[in-house]
């Protein structure tokens, strides 16, 4: 009796605590039906994804503080087609370095380099058959020398034995600078480092000049703060640098801070160069390439007007570049854009040439014979 007693005190709690759970139930408020789970990020299917892939060309540009990415920014923008071609510019150390991602670094296609650069690769590095592994699409815009030094310092001979920043290892002042420095016979002391902070150790007296080699004007110079006596050094142009450089000069006009008005600096300048790996034609790599270049000469119009960097429109992508060879897509598209011209006599072609001599810093120095010369020269590579 005692035992039937426990269980019907068991059942009665049972049925007194269901009916406890009901009410407490009726009066809390039922939760939100639960909703689907998003899917991460990670785990979406990106519609194109593959194809995004597949038509990505890396293009190797430069230091943040240099013109290289700025031309390489320009080039991404426009030729920018959705998943057909995206062009992914890299921050990289410049001139050297860029060639030297072509060669070896996964995912470099295309890169901004100078016209040097390959014999230094051939001289210096003693790398075998540079010629035929790096080819160029066309020449570019073209890079002055900077060479920035404190006050007591009048000449580059003035720096012999000082101390002189050639920015990073790879970039291009460390390249061209330095061969400005060796052809004149003026032993210096190189320091590398970013020339943004050597300009700061200028002031201090450590450094005593620091060499720059980038399209003017550039933001470096455009917005350093000048110091009483701070100066570009001149470059007088002769036949030691005939072969991959041209005379320049900087102006009141390029850097209206550190030039006095109405005043120059002689100089020379480096034609730079976008350069690609020669690809073999039947590789995945060649097929982004021609696809590259297609778009390039295509829309190479679009690059010369505003907003894009304004030395765009002295490029001739026709022109030829000393010591490089032109890859072959390249060489393709300009010849089928020659015969699409129509013809042009021969005196309205001077014109042209007259008037292309006229904006440019070595008309002032040709003499009649030389110009008439270089018009030759012109007519017959027009011909062939």
């Amino acid at each position: 009796m005692r035992k039937n007693k426990r269980c019907g005190l068991l059942a009665l709690g049972l049925m007194l605590g269901w009916a406890c759970s009901q009410a407490v139930m009726a009066q809390t408020p039922s939760p939100p039906a639960e909703q689907p789970r998003k899917r991460s990020p990670a785990n979406l299917e990106v519609p194109g994804k593959t194809e995004v892939n597949e038509w990505t060309v890396g293009l190797a540009g430069g230091l943040l503080e240099g013109t290289f990415i700025r031309y390489a920014a320009d080039i991404a923008k426009v030729l920018d087609d959705g998943p057909r071609l995206r062009v992914i510019p890299l921050v990289t150390f410049g001139a050297v370095g860029n060639v030297s991602d072509l060669l070896f670094l996964k995912g470099v296609d295309i890169a901004i380099t100078q016209s040097d650069v390959l014999d230094h690769f051939r001289r210096e590095l003693k790398v075998p058959n540079i010629e035929e592994r790096i080819h160029y699409i066309s020449p570019l815009f073209r890079s002055e020398v900077h060479i920035y030094a404190r006050g007591e310092f009048n000449s580059l001979k003035d720096l012999a034995g000082r101390k002189v920043a050639f920015n990073t290892r790879g970039s291009a002042a460390n390249l061209t600078g330095q061969v400005v420095f060796q052809r004149l016979g003026i032993e210096v002391e190189p320091v590398f480092m970013n020339n943004a902070i050597a300009l700061e150790k200028m002031r201090s007296g450590e450094i005593s000049a620091v060499v720059h080699v980038v399209g003017k004007p550039n933001d470096l110079f455009a917005k350093f703060k000048p110091e009483p006596g701070f100066h570009f050094l001149p470059i007088e142009d002769d036949a030691q640098f005939a072969d991959y450089y041209v005379p320049a000069r900087l102006s009141a006009e390029d850097y209206p801070n550190l030039i006095p008005s109405g005043q120059s600096v002689e100089t020379i300048a480096v034609p730079t160069v976008l350069a690609v790996f020669n690809w073999p034609t039947n590789s995945d790599r060649y097929r982004r390439v021609a696809r590259f270049i297609e778009a390039y000469f295509a829309k190479f119009s679009q690059l010369q007007q505003p907003p894009f960097q304004p030395k765009w429109q002295e490029i001739n992508v026709a022109g030829t570049v000393p010591g490089w060879t032109r890859y072959r897509v390249a060489e393709e598209i300009l010849a089928r854009m020659v015969r699409k011209e129509e013809p042009t006599g021969e005196a309205q072609l001077r014109s042209q040439f007259d008037t292309f001599l006229a904006n440019r810093a070595t008309n002032a120095r040709m003499s009649r014979r030389e110009r008439e010369a270089l018009f030759n020269d012109f007519l017959r590579w027009r011909r062939n």
